[in-house]
């Protein structure tokens, strides 16, 4: 205890000179909006760079398990790969249409570098923002299938409303039925949502493949979502509510990618019109 007081004593000028310091800068931040406003502005762009690196840091001691996974992903792409040569020779080159993207979409890769699993509105933040051409309202994809919408925009990063998020309501159907409902998500397991809103006379099986419906300016038709997982009346009695197995492991997301479609301006803006 007579050390501390030694040392605060010694020191005392110095302690009191950088408590008045940290008085002053937050009196300035306070009672002048342009300074506050450069602070907030820098402090998200060390924010995002500290991120960046902690990212780079964390990936580093997950190789073992980013090379196990591609070399599962490896051999279900020679199987996917195996089975659309024949079906190409089977019905032609219009299968290979069905797991291409539009011609009106265009896609911009991007790195996770901050993510959360375990809150009822997550988000994901990508490397890349602006000025890789990413806007709010974009669709954002994984490997694995769907991984939520675009958000916020700053010139070098993305804000990403996660599919694990009270918020998000994505148009998703049934594959090969033509019935969609709105995929959301109630907090609990990650590794599963609801599909909600599907008709009652909709025809399902446990298995099933969900997809996106393309029934927005958002994501493409056929977007893989997941697999349906169990199925419950809905409070109303009038519709299902399907429970969707994701597709995507959100605890182990790392590139992504960024869906931009030709012409998304102009449909929701017709859209917002007659809304």
């Amino acid at each position: 205890m007579k050390q501390l007081l030694e040392f605060l004593l010694r020191y005392s000028h110095w302690l009191l000179f950088a408590v008045l310091e940290v008085v002053c800068l937050a009196l300035l931040l306070h009672f002048n909006p342009y300074q506050r406003s450069v602070y907030l502005s820098s402090a998200g762009w060390v924010t995002g760079m500290v991120y960046d690196w902690a990212h780079e840091v964390t990936s580093y001691f997950h190789l073992k398990e980013a090379n196990e996974d591609l070399a599962h992903r490896n051999i279900w792409l020679e199987e996917r790969v195996s089975t659309l040569e024949g079906r190409l020779r089977e019905e032609g080159d219009s299968a290979a249409t069905e797991i291409s993207l539009p011609p009106t979409y265009r896609t911009v890769r991007a790195r996770v570098i901050k993510n959360s699993l375990n809150r009822v509105d997550n988000y994901i933040t990508l490397d890349r923002g602006r000025a890789a051409g990413i806007r709010p309202d974009m669709g954002v994809s994984g490997t694995q299938g769907v991984v939520g919408i675009v958000y916020k925009v700053s010139s070098r990063y993305a804000l990403v409303i996660s599919v694990l998020n009270s918020r998000s309501g994505i148009s998703c159907m049934i594959q090969g039925s033509g019935y969609f409902g709105y995929l959301r998500w109630t907090g609990g397991d990650p590794r599963f949502a609801w599909l909600e809103d599907l008709p009652r006379h909709a025809e399902f099986e446990l298995g099933d493949t969900v997809v996106t419906s393309g029934y927005s300016a958002v994501f493409p038709q056929g977007v893989m979502v997941g697999t349906v997982d169990d199925a419950v009346d809905a409070e109303d009695g009038l519709s299902y509510r399907l429970k969707v197995r994701l597709a995507t492991d959100f605890g182990r997301l790392d590139e992504v990618r960024v869906l931009a479609r030709t012409g998304r301006e102009e449909q929701q803006k017709m859209e917002e019109e007659v809304e």
